[in-house]
């Protein structure tokens, strides 16, 4: 019979964060209500971005972590696989597991760098609780800060002006630039050819131009009334589209191609374009690539868009699996077991 009987670990017990849980229900309102920022918005205007954006977040948000132990065994770590803590199951109690996640990658990817705020911890002073805070309503303060990082330390963070403790916050940094610095000139030329685009498409009819061909000579002011009434009429708000023109004025029709005034080749380069902003597979967003890359033959699409990927599931794992939120050691990762379970319905929801 053994002298000693190793005592059963305790469970930790779970305590709110000090002088934080005021901040994190002060900004509840703000996470349901805010819109983004006005550049991110024009940038999801854009289907290429918008496709972009939906798929990434839909496979981190949907992707599980699993809780590992790393153990040396003399010429490597093997890694055992533990119970997940509730938080990895469902970070924000007020919120699905795939909300929390899609908009910390929705921030990492459009601004460079993500929050989460630690609502609550266990006595050990780990997390048991964190909740995402929209990148335009925190701020951070560093005397020096090259890419999307503090390299002079970080002296304040504030959230919708309140002043929160740092180590209450969890700072995630892309490890590529962000959409909206590297894509900004992209972007803007996409929606000049989105409006261009959208002038062809309100007009019923083939556009062209008004020629007078006597009388007094009119001023700028009146040509520019004349043509903005012929515009009216022939927009056809009474359902005609029916316009009557007098012998002193003749029409001429522009014989420019319908692909050419949608600038169709344009925007196809464009969105191809996009993609690359968006570092995803233009083939996964409908962009054309010239390789032959198809659904018929994209059968590792799944695949390919969790390579994407890899680069915010990384940023995001290390994070997670830093000291500062589970014990040395200890590691969490994605389940990239799933990323090979590929099925119709799923290749199709990808590439259609």
């Amino acid at each position: 019979m053994p002298l000693f009987r190793a005592s059963k670990p305790k469970a930790p017990t779970r305590v709110e964060a000090s002088a934080t849980a005021t901040v994190s229900n002060a900004t509840l309102a703000l996470l349901a209500g805010s819109s983004g920022s006005g550049q991110r918005a024009r940038a999801m205007r854009l289907p290429t971005i918008s496709r972009s954006r939906d798929l990434l977040a839909g496979l981190i948000g949907t992707t599980p972590l699993i809780h590992y132990r790393q153990e040396w065994n003399g010429t490597s770590f093997d890694e055992i696989e533990m119970q997940p803590d509730p938080w990895m199951l469902r970070p924000d109690r007020r919120t699905s597991y795939a909300h929390t996640m899609s908009w910390l990658f929705d921030d990492l990817l459009f601004f460079g760098r993500a929050y989460l705020h630690i609502d609550a911890r266990y006595s050990n002073g780990f997390p048991s609780s964190m909740s995402w805070l929209p990148y335009e309503i925190t701020n951070l303060t560093s005397p020096a800060i090259e890419g999307n990082f503090p390299i002079g330390g970080i002296t304040e963070i504030t959230v919708n002006g309140q002043r929160v403790p740092t180590d209450d916050i969890i700072i995630f940094y892309s490890p590529q630039t962000a959409l909206l610095e590297a894509g900004s000139r992209t972007i803007y030329t996409a929606e000049l050819l989105e409006k261009s685009a959208q002038r062809f498409a309100s007009s019923p009819t083939a556009f062209g131009w008004l020629k007078v061909n006597s009388g007094e000579p009119m001023s700028p002011q009146e040509l520019s009334d004349l043509a903005e009434s012929w515009a009216e009429m022939r927009a056809g708000d009474n359902g005609t589209a029916v316009a009557a023109i007098s012998a002193e004025l003749d029409w001429y029709e522009s014989d420019a191609s319908p692909d050419r005034l949608q600038a169709v080749e344009s925007r196809q380069h464009i969105a191809l374009e996009l993609a690359r902003v968006a570092n995803i597979s233009p083939y996964l967003v409908g962009a054309p690539t010239g390789s032959g890359m198809t659904y018929q033959n994209a059968q590792e699409a799944r695949r390919q868009l969790a390579q994407d990927a890899l680069p915010f599931l990384a940023a995001i794992e290390e994070t997670l699996s830093s000291d500062v939120v589970i014990p040395r050691g200890h590691i969490v990762r994605f389940d990239r077991t799933v990323f090979a379970e590929t099925s119709t319905n799923t290749q199709g929801a990808i590439t259609e």
